[in-house]
C-alpha cells in the first residue's frame, strides 16, 4: 500500500476528523473513501480492521479508529 486509506461513512465527526487527515498528511498521501456513498469498499475496509469509522489505515497496514462515528454495522444497516 503506497497510500493511507481514510475511511468514513459521511456523519460530522468523519467529516471533521476527514478535513483534520487531509490537513495533518496531505491529501496526496491519502485516498478518501466515503463507504456510504461507496459501499462496494465495505468489504475491504473490514478485512484492513476496520471496525468502525472513521478509521484511518496506515501506508504500512496499521488500522488506527479515530473517534467514533458508526459502527461497521450501522454503516452496513
Amino acid at each position: 500500500m503506497s497510500k493511507s486509506i481514510f475511511y468514513h461513512a459521511g456523519c460530522p465527526v468523519c467529516v471533521s476528523a476527514e478535513q483534520d487527515i487531509v490537513n495533518l498528511i496531505g491529501a496526496k498521501n491519502v485516498e478518501v473513501v466515503h463507504i456510504g456513498e461507496d459501499r462496494s469498499r465495505i468489504a475491504e475496509a473490514e478485512k484492513a480492521g476496520v471496525k468502525s469509522v472513521p478509521a484511518l489505515v496506515t501506508a504500512n497496514g496499521h488500522t488506527l479508529h479515530i473517534n467514533f462515528g458508526a459502527s461497521m454495522e450501522d454503516v452496513k444497516g
